[in-house]
């Protein structure tokens, strides 16, 4: 028996005996409501005929490129003002979109379609050449003319009897279709959301359909909660997104090139785009990786800024007992010098698990305990499920009845299924108006003390004993007005439901930044707030996946992102809590969680040894606060993850595209975490240029591998060289902490600082500032000179780190 049959298994044994129980017996109920829903509400697939476009006919120019004609099929080719290239076959235009900040980019208008040799066309830009050949194959090619992506002509399967194209002007809902694509022998993918096994996606099928594994998962467990059709394809050639703007149900099957050795004849790698329906659109953005994340986020939408608290250490569990075991919690931290920011209360707090609701039991003060740790600068986050108890008396269900909030089914009932607190029903969040309504009860949040929320269960998740564990797929949703089924909704679901609390928050207080992250979401959830891994399982294997989560939603998009430290389900050994813990401490979401049955996680309950190391790692986080601002605010404007793969400025570092065990935390920073048990030296292969160990100072020179200590005291941290890193002083203030350049011009480094005046919409003002090393002397220069709140040339103290290798001597250090 293999690891999946195994976790199969274990799953299977589990529903058995949640069956056994009243909860068992409603999601049995649940799962065969969901069956005949679907059996009355959803037509069957009859007959079906394939189609392809056919060959070329004529073309009409437009802006930025226009509409190229087949014998059965139309493409419309655009390239925009940022160089993104947009495809829609049978009249796919690129709005109505979920994942689209706004309307669709302005046309390039200086990009004109014109004949291509073969009878076929072609658009050419400042930025990328897009090729339509007479069959219906799209080329996108770099402006060098080199081919970064080849495009298929794409297949359609129509109930027999469908109007063709030309009668309706665009496909109809039912026509499932296939397209292949062919990359460069050596390309490697990466993103697709939130995947347990990378963050280089390997050969293999990777579906489309945010999913709730049931359970912990480990690598190999596809799909889970935020899967997107966002691919990043690294290349020799040049680094390509390419985006499926497709909510429907799908799959990516995935398969890497082969190189022939210097004989000529490579084998291209190729992806294969499966959806069930909806329509055949998909953009390409192509440049560095770090011009790409940039062009993405301009289309998708800046990621949001978190408050700063936010960027700090985060406690969280379900099962705390009740406001006292919160307190003691919290004392234990204070104690203990132990820096916290936040404490996170689960479903546990709430009064028979129904949403916006408190136990007056265990929390008879709710608004007074949030008092009194705040003014511990600890602040209290709440779980919100999107489930609402169907059970008259419910404020919340009462209020959602009497507005017609809820999903119904195609005969217009309520669509009922069971979560946690129960027999529940679904706001639909693809309809403004429940938008509205649902962002208005976060009022009661604000007023238990909350100073923000995670989303969970928003898949959405409805238990069942067998099937899907969601929603009807024949369920109908409003989609902005335009009517659909749960097929289309599903992936959107989480994504309009972040939406709907954002924009409550922002409307509740409008002065403060929200602080919100979800466990679902698709393609544009950057705008609203960030992810978490989700249950990852207790084991190495989770840690690992962990990492490659984080990496996934960064190069998705989604830059804000973090594991349960110590995994989800069970109880880590010392060794293993510790290890996640110095990997968490450089995430951005830095949070411990674990389930009701599973240890705790409190870094003294693992002995005095862990304590000592988790609180080093503690100190180094509150220390990075200030970059760690810097980043957030860097992202919003860039794109730009936090976390970044180590080939991020050197992607045609081959060694470097197959590096999975480290990262590179801004510009600045390589960690190099420990993944594995007992290890206590490692290899850590550095990109291009200068590195120095930010333990012991030690310079080593990349490309290349070395061998570093990793005791259980810290992981193998690297510092770029000319890096400014500003982190937080002894006197509470920022210092800029200096890494010793390389001599000569080509040396040269840079950092920037974010100073923000708080937590709300203020731009802050982003400080740049230079460095060289020049006759032995290191020089710091703030581009634009005066000074900002402290004293000095550059308005910080200034340290200088890093010893010069010999032949450069010993470097003077002074600032200027």
């Amino acid at each position: 028996m293999n690891a999946r049959d195994l976790v199969r298994s274990k799953k299977l044994v589990r529903a058995l005996k949640v069956i056994c129980t009243a909860q068992g017996l409603r999601s049995l109920r649940s799962a065969w409501r969901r069956r005949r829903s679907d059996a009355a509400g959803l037509a069957r697939r009859g007959t079906e005929l394939a189609r392809v476009p056919g060959v070329v006919e004529g073309a009409e120019p437009g802006p930025g490129g226009g509409v190229v004609r087949f014998a059965r099929s139309t493409l419309r080719v655009r390239v925009t003002t940022g160089g993104a290239v947009f495809c829609g076959w049978d009249g796919a235009e690129p709005e109505p979109s979920y994942a689209l900040d706004g309307p669709c980019p302005e046309a390039d208008e200086r990009a004109e379609l014109e004949p291509d040799t073969g009878g076929g066309w072609r658009v050419v830009s400042e930025r990328v050449t897009v090729v339509v050949s007479r069959d219906g194959t799209v080329e996108v090619r770099t402006p060098g003319g080199v081919v970064l992506r080849r495009d298929l002509p794409p297949r359609w399967w129509e109930p027999a009897g469908a109007p063709g194209p030309a009668e309706r002007g665009v496909r109809g809902e039912g026509a499932r279709w296939l397209q292949r694509s062919e990359v460069a022998a050596d390309a490697r993918f990466f993103g697709l959301g939130g995947r347990a096994s990378g963050p280089r996606l390997r050969d293999g099928e990777y579906r489309l359909w945010n999913t709730d594994p049931g359970g912990s998962f480990e690598p190999g467990d596809d799909p889970l909660y935020l899967t997107m059709p966002v691919q990043l394809v690294v290349a020799d050639a040049g680094t390509h997104l390419v985006f499926h703007d497709n909510s429907w149900d799908g799959a990516i099957t995935l398969r890497e090139g082969e190189e022939g050795a210097g004989s000529g004849h490579d084998r291209p790698g190729w992806c294969r785009t499966r959806m069930e329906g909806g329509p055949l659109r998909y953009w390409v953005i192509v440049g560095t990786p770090a011009r790409v994340l940039h062009g993405w986020a301009a289309l998708t939408g800046a990621p949001a800024v978190p408050p700063r608290w936010a960027l700090g250490h985060h406690h969280a569990r379900w099962g705390f007992g009740g406001a006292e075991e919160v307190r003691r919690v919290v004392a234990g931290y204070r104690e203990r010098g132990l820096p916290l920011s936040a404490l996170h209360l689960d479903i546990d707090h709430y009064a028979g698990h129904r949403v916006f609701t408190v136990d007056p039991e265990r929390f008879p003060d709710l608004p007074g305990l949030a008092a009194e740790l705040l003014e511990d600068g600890v602040r209290l986050v709440s779980i919100v499920d999107p489930a609402v108890k169907a059970e008259p008396g419910n404020a919340v269900y009462d209020s959602g009845a009497a507005e017609d909030v809820f999903v119904r089914d195609a005969r217009g009932r309520e669509v009922r299924g069971v979560v946690w607190p129960g027999e529940s029903v679904f706001p639909d969040f693809t309809d403004p108006r429940v938008r509205k309504w649902w962002g208005g009860l976060y009022a009661e949040r604000l007023a238990q003390g909350f100073s923000g929320v995670w989303h969970d269960m928003n898949e959405p998740v409805s238990f069942a004993a067998f099937g899907e564990t969601t929603l009807p797929r024949s369920a109908r949703h409003a989609l902005e007005g335009r009517g659909g089924d749960h097929r289309e909704a599903h992936n959107v679901y989480a994504l309009a439901m972040a939406r709907a609390g954002y924009e409550g928050l922002c409307e509740l207080r409008p002065n403060e930044r929200p602080f919100l992250f979800s466990r679902s979401g698709w393609a544009g959830l950057q705008r609203y707030g960030g992810s978490w891994s989700g249950d990852v399982a207790t084991g190495w294997a989770g840690l690992r996946a962990s990492l490659a989560l984080v990496l996934g939603l960064g190069l998705s998009g989604v830059p804000y992102s973090g594991p349960d430290i110590g995994g989800f389900t069970g109880s880590p050994s010392p060794e293993l809590y510790l290890r996640w813990f110095q990997l968490g401490a450089y995430l951005p979401l830095f949070r411990t969680h674990s389930a009701i049955s599973a240890g705790r996680r409190e870094p003294w309950v693992f002995g005095p040894r862990v304590l000592e190391h988790a609180a080093a790692a503690l100190r180094t986080r509150q220390r990075l606060l200030p970059y760690f601002t810097t980043l957030a605010q860097l992202a919003a404007r860039t794109g730009a993850p936090y976390v970044r793969p180590v080939w991020w400025r050197t992607p045609k570092d081959r060694a470097l595209r197959d590096c999975e065990d480290a990262f590179l935390l801004g510009d600045a920073l390589l960690v190099a975490p420990v993944l594995e048990e007992g290890v206590r030296r490692r290899p850590v292969r550095l990109p291009r240029g200068r590195w120095y160990d930010t333990v012991t100072g030690r310079a080593y020179d990349g490309p290349g591998q070395v061998v570093l200590d990793a005791p259980l005291s810290g992981i193998p941290v690297l510092a770029r060289a000319g890096s400014v890193v500003p982190v937080a002083g002894p006197d509470g203030g920022v210092e800029l902490e200096v890494w010793t350049p390389c001599q000569g011009r080509r040396g040269a480094g840079a950092g920037m600082l974010a100073v923000e005046a708080g937590d709300g919409w203020e731009k802050p003002e982003l400080l740049r500032f230079v460095t060289r090393l020049r006759d032995g002397v290191v020089t710091v220069e703030r581009e634009g000179g005066g000074a900002v709140g402290y004293g000095g040339a550059v308005g910080y103290p200034v340290r200088v780190r890093g010893e010069a290798p010999p032949r450069e001597g010993r470097p003077s250090r002074r600032t200027g």
